[in-house]
């Protein structure tokens, strides 16, 4: 079974992998948008002529995007079929959560250490006026990639380049599972990004970090229930 959480997928991380061509880097951000929107469906085989033809261009860009698209997940060369679109189980939607407090709870308590010390919370406003914009226009798409990003400014106000790095690896993931459980209330997301933002903000980092950890944990059964139906 080809899972999202990228449990079968050999090699590395980042560094391990050369920096795609710039085509390539097109290729693999359109590739993800469109695994994201459904438009290559779970499971199903990458069509490299179709998406050659659509881009015009060669299956040469496309190949060199594989790799940084199996190392995020979207992904699986498989044996006789090429690269296959990963599905997500129950492992993978449990894993990533795992995951997400691992690294986030830890970069919440962080970020509020860094503005204790007189850092900035500029990217978490910033990050929140992105995400009340696109809550109240409705789409789905735009919502699970500004809440995406309000998870990305609280990395980075942590100031923690490795947190960086990591959470570059995952993002991707987020995002698509935010998309595909877009049903949920996307108002009480915020909501509580914005109690996130207020307990960095104030310096505490036990505060910071509890709230983190309220807010990731909460989704994870909701997550389950608006994915039944729909895991391998």
């Amino acid at each position: 079974m080809t899972s999202a959480g990228g449990s079968e997928a050999t090699g590395g991380g980042a560094s391990d992998l050369p920096p795609p061509p710039s085509l390539s880097r097109l290729v693999y951000s359109t590739v993800r948008e469109r695994i994201i929107l459904g438009q290559y469906p779970q499971g199903s085989r990458l069509p490299e002529q179709r998406i050659g033809e659509e881009l015009n261009v060669s299956r040469v860009p496309l190949r060199e995007a594989v790799p940084w698209l199996e190392r995020d997940g979207f992904v699986q060369s498989r044996p006789r079929r090429g690269a296959v679109v990963a599905q997500w189980d129950a492992k993978a939607i449990d894993d990533l959560f795992d995951v997400r407090l691992s690294l986030e709870v830890g970069a919440a308590r962080l970020a509020a250490r860094e503005v204790g010390n007189g850092g900035s919370i500029d990217a978490l406003n910033e990050a929140l006026e992105q995400a009340q914009r696109t809550v109240a226009d409705g789409d789905a798409y735009a919502i699970a990639r500004t809440s995406t990003a309000f998870h990305e400014a609280v990395i980075e106000v942590s100031r923690n380049g490795l947190m960086t790095t990591l959470m570059q690896n995952v993002s991707g993931r987020i995002t698509w599972l935010f998309y595909l459980t877009s049903g949920l209330p996307a108002d009480e997301a915020f909501h509580d990004h914005v109690l996130l933002r207020d307990a960095i903000a104030s310096g505490n980092e036990r505060v910071a970090e509890s709230v983190a950890y309220a807010h990731i944990e909460r989704d994870r059964l909701p997550t389950f229930e608006a994915m039944r139906g729909r895991l391998a």
